[in-house]
């Protein structure tokens, strides 16, 4: 059975373009408060409804696309100022499994660019591979597989049952260099827009790939 889809939706649209690289944010369960998250929706939905008077193509795309910026800006600032919700992700021995499960993956089914384990939420950076079948390890499953292990274990070390992420994940296609190279640069400066380290290279929840390393000294 082929498991590929380009296009799939849950709560959220999710676009896989074959060979794409991928940004992708999860957070904890309850990690932001029910008003907060309805909040961020209302402000989405509201400018989903102001590019809809647009008539060109061309500008509907760069439009959507400076929205999605704002409202993912707008999002992840929240999950950094939240003093609401569980922090799990600061707690050394769960930071150290989730870097472990993602570096797990890497040549297996992605290359992995980067990512920045936050205390409540996650940035990873990949390129999914492709099968033997020449059909790309769909990101749906990488992340339910990854979403799996390290919920189970993680609960094992809180001593705790239940959801540990959030089922709704952000996922965004990185369109070119110039974008790749912003993105790794907001991934991993993470915790110094936060005030939590003065170098990306002192948090350790920070991974950058070497072939990468260069574009955070420009």
């Amino acid at each position: 059975m082929n498991e590929y889809r380009e296009f799939y939706r849950r709560h959220l649209p999710h676009w896989q373009p074959e060979g794409a690289t991928l940004f992708v944010t999860i957070r904890l369960a309850g990690s932001l408060p029910r008003e907060v998250v309805e909040a961020l929706k209302a402000e989405q939905e509201a400018e989903k409804k102001g590019l809809a008077v647009l008539k060109s193509q061309e500008d509907y795309r760069e439009q959507a696309y400076i929205a999605e910026r704002r409202y993912y800006g707008r999002w992840d600032s929240a999950l950094d100022q939240s003093c609401t919700g569980p922090h799990w992700l600061r707690i050394p021995e769960i930071t150290s499994l989730v870097a472990k499960a993602l570096h797990y993956r890497e040549g297996k089914v992605y290359d992995l660019i980067a990512f920045c384990i936050m205390s409540n939420h996650l940035h990873s950076i990949f390129t999914p591979f492709q099968k033997d079948n020449g059909i790309y390890f769909p990101l749906h499953r990488i992340m339910q597989s990854l979403k799996r292990y390290t919920a189970r274990h993680a609960n094992q070390i809180l001593q705790r049952e239940g959801s540990f992420w959030q089922a709704e994940s952000y996922d965004h296609v990185v369109r070119d260099m110039p974008e790749l190279q912003r993105i790794i640069q907001y991934t991993l400066n993470n915790p110094v827009k936060a005030g939590l380290t003065t170098s990306w290279l002192d948090w350790p929840g920070n991974y950058c790939k070497a072939d990468y390393q260069s574009i955070l000294q420009e």
